[in-house]
């Protein structure tokens, strides 16, 4: 009889899996060199994953969970008398800072290879979820939900956008003054009196 999966260490194996693959990226990614560079044989990662497919299902799902509970546990999320514009600056400091930008690439790579069409299974999910999860946040502050969902995806995209100009140019000074009119944009759908101006971020700075 094959022996059930422990979640707990599948859990655990995916945030392996996330580590190596944020260092060497998807361009090389295969269960046997995947298991190589782990200090683990093929059948680990067998076990837990059917095939490559659901390893990457297991990934995206994972760093949407992650991506979750960081802004979850970010100053302000669920208090609707913050700015989004807040919560906007300490995810980009977060994600920009030396511990989280590894993965922020990653997602970057895996969102790159899905818009080329060469990874589009499971990331169109990924990509709505995380609309669904900010329109929450913003529909807290008085938004309707079409309204919130409409509002999540400009800022997602956005966002998003701003940070791969930011990785791929360096031009700090230049994307920070965009972020800022971004992060001030977003407070503007916030009903008067609801949110609280922050001065601008630091690209690439620590949280």
């Amino acid at each position: 009889m094959a022996r059930t999966a422990d979640p707990a260490r599948r859990v655990e194996l995916i945030d392996a899996i996330i580590v190596e693959l944020s260092e060497t990226g998807l361009a090389t990614f295969s269960l046997r060199t995947l298991a190589a560079a782990l200090g683990r044989s093929t059948r680990v990662l067998t076990h837990h994953f059917a095939d490559k497919e659901a390893l990457l299902a297991a990934v995206l799902a994972r760093l949407d969970e992650q991506q979750h509970e960081a802004l979850r546990a970010t100053p302000g999320w669920a208090d609707p008398a913050v700015g989004i514009g807040s919560i906007v600056r300490d995810a980009w400091r977060r994600h920009l800072s030396p511990a989280e930008l590894p993965r922020t690439r990653l997602i970057h790579e895996i969102e790159g290879l899905a818009a080329a069409g060469r990874l589009a299974a499971h990331v169109p999910a990924f990509v709505s979820g995380r609309v669904a999860f900010v329109a929450q946040a913003l529909e807290s502050r008085g938004l309707s939900p079409e309204n919130a969902r409409v509002k999540a995806t400009l800022l997602n995209n956005a966002y998003a956008g701003l940070q791969a100009d930011h990785l791929t140019t360096g031009e700090t000074t230049r994307v920070a003054a965009a972020l800022a009119e971004l992060c001030d944009i977003a407070d503007s759908w916030t009903p008067p009196g609801q949110s609280r101006k922050q001065p601008p971020p630091v690209p690439g700075g620590h949280p």
